[in-house]
């Protein structure tokens, strides 16, 4: 009944109401809904769909630039509306989501719920509710479809996500992998003790352009050298053999390391604190002003006092403002 009223709506409305994020209009391949997620995906199911979660906020630029690469490439739009029913939620909103539990939460409290760190934070889920893939932050378009392409050919029952998108290839990138001085040498004891520098562990893959670009661009900026200086840097790549000791203080190597970790994307940077414990991750495709953003966020301590990375980016922002320093979110 519920959907039939929805149709009934979209069906006597001259311009249907599409939906958005704050004064941001998505792509018509979103869909509005009660926010009622059992009876969503129950619905979708009918059509041999499944529930495509979206989480953004207004003025993100990594938000934008995956509607603008990504949601305007027709295999991508094409694929999205045939085998998923995707809702959108904004990071700090108050509209009311009702869970797989049964219990109704604030948008902003949902995201809390369910880890949701970065802006975009797109959640596969299978039909009953079961979270089968994260796609954390800006995915480029081929391995975004490639994401995809993990629930929509009900691959998990077969192998991981991290698995999934090990086998996506990367093109037009660096066949070797880019070296950086700073960078730990072997052997890699990673073991922390109190008082000493955090760690930071970068996880990269050969052929990954977007690994190129951190290099390229990331670890070229001043702001970002004198943030990366407070660390000790390892950098390690998803097929690796090297062997080392964790930050707990256990033997392993690179590969199985990184399987444990759950890493999925390239690049991935591991944050871990004097004591050894994972206090923050980036899974994404991120531009100079967040990456230095993630260490001075690490390094600083600045985590401890304010979970949520995004207000920690705000408010480094509106600082940077007031001083009349320039702010370039995407150069």
């Amino acid at each position: 009944m519920r959907w039939l009223l929805v149709a009934l709506f979209f069906a006597v409305s001259p311009a249907p109401t599409l939906a958005q994020i704050g004064d941001e209009i998505l792509p018509p391949v979103f869909v509005e809904t009660l926010l009622e997620l059992p009876d969503d995906a129950a619905q979708a199911a009918k059509s041999g769909k499944r529930l495509l979660l979206y989480f953004g906020q207004e003025g993100c630029p990594y938000c934008r630039e995956l509607m603008q690469t990504s949601f305007t490439q027709k295999t991508i739009v094409d694929k999205t509306a045939k085998y998923f029913l995707p809702i959108a939620f904004n990071l700090f909103g108050d509209r009311e989501v009702t869970w797989f539990d049964g219990k109704v939460r604030s948008e902003k409290e949902f995201a809390k719920f369910l880890k949701v760190q970065f802006t975009p934070t797109l959640l596969l889920l299978d039909e009953k509710g079961n979270i089968i893939g994260r796609i954390n932050g800006f995915y480029p378009p081929q391995r975004f479809s490639a994401a995809l392409d993990y629930s929509a050919q009900r691959q998990e029952g077969k192998v991981s996500f991290a698995e999934h998108m090990k086998r996506v290839p990367q093109t037009g990138a660096s066949a070797t992998l880019n070296e950086e001085a700073f960078f730990m040498k072997p052997p890699f004891n990673l073991a922390r003790k109190p008082g000493g520098k955090p760690l930071a562990v970068l996880f990269e893959t050969r052929h990954c352009a977007p690994c190129d670009e951190l290099h390229q661009e990331g670890f070229k900026r001043e702001k970002t050298l004198a943030a990366v200086s407070r660390f000790d840097v390892a950098r390690f790549s998803l097929s690796g053999r090297e062997t080392l000791t964790t930050p707990d203080g256990r033997g392993s190597n690179a590969e199985a390391w990184g399987k444990e970790l759950r890493i999925s994307y390239t690049p991935s940077v591991v944050f871990f604190d004097d004591r050894g414990r994972e206090v923050f991750r980036l899974e994404a495709y991120l531009r100079p002003f967040h990456f230095a953003g993630s260490f001075e966020y690490v390094g600083s301590g600045a985590y401890r006092k304010e979970p949520e990375f995004q207000r920690f980016l705000q408010n480094k922002a509106e600082h940077m403002k007031e001083s009349g320093e320039k702010l370039e979110l995407w150069k």
